[in-house]
């Protein structure tokens, strides 16, 4: 006897159904590996941009806050090694809300002919920004190794902190995939957003002491600091610091993911 599958709509307030986005996980991961492959399948440098990006920002940066504005980290290493760790979770969150919010209106067709949960589709981003990530820090590795530096034993908490950004900016992302389904208007204010944040947090110069009550609040100032405590052993943050950095990424992505559940339901006739 075929088995037949009951499809009910979100209640008002539903949690995802996180059995239903396990059993598509294979869908997420084939979103994910056709993001890697057309991105990079007609360039002349392929997944060299991953590097050169980041690396040649980071030289802006250096050229511009410590040779020019004589900004310093309090870290005996390169300045340019320290805005690139910056640059490295910089990235991983901004590529995840800028992908995540085109993802449901780049695929369309699929979206209002084939049911899956559509959740997927937004979250599939982060396997290209992750593997984008990997090749990043292999790289970081390198130069390290060239300037002689040495990461300390924090360096095993820089997945945890790699988990967390994760899920601040899948959460982000989400709810910014929704609206973006409903409103186009989204896909001019959140590229303005990310530029101002890109700014205003701490990722190509050092936290200033005159803005520490704007970082303070700041959860992606939070885990810039944790990525180069780990990666670059940089003294730790204080410790309610590291705590609202366990918690605050999975409220956002909870709650996230329980609007997106609210917005999903008239996705068919809108999109």
């Amino acid at each position: 006897m075929p088995q037949k599958m009951v499809i009910t709509p979100p209640g008002r307030f539903s949690f995802p159904r996180m059995s239903e986005l396990w059993d598509g996980r294979e869908v997420a991961y084939r979103f994910g590996a056709r993001d890697v492959t057309l991105r990079y399948r007609q360039t002349l440098l392929g997944v060299v941009w991953v590097i050169l990006q980041p690396l040649l920002t980071a030289a802006i940066f250096t050229l511009v806050f410590n040779r020019v504005a004589h900004f310093q980290t309090g870290w005996h290493g390169p300045y340019m090694i320290f805005a690139f760790v910056g640059l490295m979770g910089w990235n991983l969150f901004n590529g995840i809300i800028t992908r995540a919010q085109q993802s449901l209106v780049a695929n369309r067709d699929l979206v209002s002919k084939v049911f899956f949960p559509r959740m997927l589709v937004p979250l599939a981003v982060v396997y290209s920004n992750l593997v984008d990530l990997a090749v990043s820090t292999v790289f970081l590795f390198l130069l390290m190794a060239i300037y002689g530096v040495a990461p300390g034993l924090a360096l095993v908490l820089a997945p945890v902190w790699v988990l967390m950004l994760t899920l601040l900016a899948s959460g982000i992302g989400v709810v910014s995939a929704g609206l973006t389904v409903r409103y186009r208007d989204v896909n001019y204010f959140v590229p303005f957003m990310l530029q101002f944040l890109l700014f205003a947090s701490p990722v190509g110069y050092p936290p200033l002491a005159q803005y520490k009550l704007l970082y303070d609040v700041n959860p992606l100032t939070w885990l810039l600091t944790e990525f180069r405590w780990s990666f670059l052993n940089m003294p730790a943050p204080p410790g309610w610091q590291i705590a609202l950095s366990l918690v605050v990424p999975v409220v956002v992505f909870v709650v996230g993911s329980v609007v997106f559940e609210q917005m999903e339901r008239g996705f068919a006739d809108v999109i």
